[in-house]
């Protein structure tokens, strides 16, 4: 994750979304719902997870944002992540680690790849009507815990956005070699 600004992290979050459409765009419904033998979620279900964590991910950074406002803090726009969240994305990714989802963010079945797609739009437009807060307000001083990765910043949270997206395209990239 070499970010100099919020713009950096917006762009790439832009880019791993573009991967994952491309992927799943075109995916027959036999293949969004087909279960490979040692894995829990189809794709249809990995995209359900994907829109949930996004929105709620949205509404953290977007709380975090307004209480930094409220509190006067600026920021020039530079990207400045804990070392917290660097350090555990870090050994996240050396060890291959596997997470295991809280009950709130699992998928309930309900979810065609396409509406989870809507819905992922959807949060994508909050998350850049956003930007500007991200860009102008400086959230470093305040976080709010993760259930692997403990307390993140508002900055965390955008950045783990896309690393939250990547590890999953990766899963759904598994999925469809499997069938």
């Amino acid at each position: 994750m070499n970010y100099k600004t919020i713009a950096d992290v917006y762009e790439a979050n832009d880019r791993i979304r573009e991967k994952l459409k491309t992927i799943v765009s075109e995916l027959t419904e036999e293949q969004a719902n087909f279960l490979p033998e040692g894995e829990k979620w189809h794709i249809a279900s990995v995209m359900e997870h994907l829109a949930t964590v996004e929105e709620g991910m949205t509404k953290i950074s977007a709380k975090l944002l307004s209480k930094a406002e409220t509190d006067g803090k600026t920021s020039d726009g530079t990207i400045r992540l804990s070392e917290n969240f660097v350090e555990s994305i870090k050994k996240a990714d050396e060890e291959d680690q596997k997470f295991v989802a809280p009950e709130r963010v699992h998928p309930q079945g309900q979810q065609t790849v396409a509406e989870s797609l809507k819905k992922m739009e959807t949060n994508r437009e909050y998350l850049n009507n956003l930007r500007s807060k991200f860009e102008e307000i400086d959230g470093t001083e305040y976080a709010f815990p993760h259930p692997a990765f403990g307390n993140l910043t508002a900055q965390d949270w955008l950045a783990l956005i896309g690393v939250h997206e990547i590890r999953h395209t990766n899963q759904i990239k598994r999925i469809l070699s499997n069938q």
